[in-house]
């Protein structure tokens, strides 16, 4: 059993980054395999809407690390995309990796019952990381996965799923903004949350299986 995060950041090892080992390290003390993958060390090309991927499960572009990823996604029992949010969306980087995955998709769900989450991150509190959550679930969604959220035992949820931000206060003129994610409390701890969540669905799918 294994989790597999991608982290669309432009920026390696940055706070998505860090919100995303959280999830993992916790997904870990589960007793599940967890790997990071890097957007930024794989070449992938924009997607060519040559629709080859309509009638077999294959892309036309052959030249890059996408046939990497394909094989990673496909052989991982949970997935967790991470973006931080620069413009109200997720990042130019994961929406091409996105795209790239339609031969995944359109010919059958080739990720169907796995189980996947999202976890945002960006400047300001409100700073576009709802509608960037609605994002990386509908294309969980779309991809089959069960989705899963912070929710731990009967309390309320947090969120649709792990949020961070820099920002830590405002004295009337000024925004004041943390150093690092690792001083969001909330947002870290909702990351642990939601890594221990997937894995206890993981390991539940498991063993009904």
């Amino acid at each position: 059993m294994k989790v597999l995060a991608v982290n669309g950041s432009h920026r390696k090892g940055m706070n998505v980054a860090k919100m995303l080992y959280a999830a993992l390290e916790e997904a870990g003390k589960s007793g599940l395999d967890t790997e990071l993958v890097e957007i930024t060390d794989f070449e992938i090309k924009p997607c060519l809407s040559c629709n080859k991927c309509l009638f077999k499960p294959e892309c036309k572009i052959d030249d890059d690390d996408m046939g990497v990823l394909y094989e990673k996604l496909q052989e991982t029992d949970g997935i967790i995309l991470g973006s931080p949010v620069y413009f109200s969306n997720v990042t130019g980087r994961l929406k091409n990796f996105m795209d790239r995955t339609r031969p995944l998709h359109m010919t059958q769900n080739y990720l169907e019952n796995k189980v996947g989450a999202g976890l945002v991150h960006a400047g300001l509190r409100n700073g576009g990381q709802e509608l960037a959550m609605e994002i990386i679930q509908h294309f969980l969604i779309e991809h089959g996965l069960l989705v899963v959220k912070d929710r731990r035992g009967n309390q309320p949820i947090i969120s649709l799923g792990a949020m961070g931000t820099m920002c830590d206060s405002f004295d009337g003129k000024r925004m004041n903004f943390k150093e690092s994610v690792h001083e969001d409390e909330l947002g870290m701890e909702s990351s642990r949350r939601l890594g221990k969540n997937i894995a206890d669905v993981i390991k539940k799918l498991n063993l009904q299986n």
